[in-house]
């Protein structure tokens, strides 16, 4: 009687540490994802606030430059139409 007693004892104090283990481990691990997560949507916020910032200025990259020649050829084209304006 006296060995079956140690042995309940013995399983029942490993049981309740080992939950207390399990506990530790589990409320780490979700504390963890949780700040994963809380990180993930505030990137993503901030993502969003500048998507929706006004540009202070325009950026250009390029400028070609105009030659005399394409000038003049661009006032060149055209044809004139008629018309009269009509009043309602």
């Amino acid at each position: 009687m006296g060995t079956a007693f140690k042995i309940l004892i013995i399983l029942l104090g490993v049981g309740w540490l080992l939950g207390q283990l399990l506990r530790y481990f589990l409320r780490s691990k979700l504390a963890q994802l949780a700040r994963r997560v809380n990180e993930a949507a505030m990137d993503q916020q901030r993502a969003q606030q500048q998507a929706q910032r006004p540009r202070d200025g325009v950026n250009v990259d390029f400028i070609p430059k105009k030659s005399p020649q394409k000038m003049k050829k661009d006032l060149e084209g055209g044809e004139y139409v008629d018309y009269e304006e009509v009043k309602d």
